[in-house]
């Protein structure tokens, strides 16, 4: 985890089994370019939640990668995290300390965040700041060879009381889109 002198807190946690994700992710032909079949999972995902924002997330050593996203403005850049926040919109591409995702990854385990406000380890993380986010509900992407391939998250601008409902919607969302990427890989998607 990356420590923060100002705030006394470990933000990002370290993350070891990168380098055998990224060798995975690249045998199955994901997380380097934008899917279609991704982003229609999103926007599935913006609606059963009704989130505005929902991404299918692939990440790295250095950053996350929206290879599935929904936004209220269907608008998908490909730019930095600081145009996206000098802009208000939301990128393809994420720093890997921003965020929420890399816990969840790192974790193995669904986050649920009703207002991050609430949470001082969480409240501080810079997308609070540079994108407004307040809430979060997020699940790992865990494949059959037991690699956290990434998650599928929603958040809000707004606190949101996911509850129980929300954690047990977002698991088995990620269940169905592990389904899917199996299909893929046997030849069947």
């Amino acid at each position: 985890m990356t420590y923060d002198p100002t705030g006394h807190l470990l933000l990002t946690p370290v993350d070891r089994e990168a380098p055998v994700r990224v060798q995975r992710l690249r045998q199955l032909g994901m997380g380097e370019h934008p899917d279609p079949a991704f982003d229609e999972f999103a926007h599935k995902l913006a609606e059963v939640t009704a989130a505005p924002y929902s991404m299918v997330n692939f990440i790295d050593e250095n950053q996350q990668f929206f290879a599935g996203l929904h936004t209220p403005e269907g608008a998908h850049a490909d730019t930095d995290l600081n145009a996206v926040a000098a802009s208000g919109g939301v990128s393809r591409f994420m720093a890997r300390d921003h965020g929420y995702c890399p816990h969840v990854v790192v974790r193995r385990k669904a986050l649920v965040l009703e207002d991050v406000c609430d949470y001082p380890r969480f409240a501080g993380n810079p997308v609070v700041d540079e994108i407004g986010i307040r809430s979060y509900l997020g699940a790992p992407l865990i494949d059959r060879t037991g690699i956290a391939l990434g998650t599928i998250c929603v958040v809000d601008t707004e606190p949101r009381p996911w509850g129980r409902a929300g954690l047990e919607t977002i698991k088995s969302m990620a269940a169905e889109l592990i389904e899917q990427i199996h299909r893929r890989e046997d030849g069947g998607f």
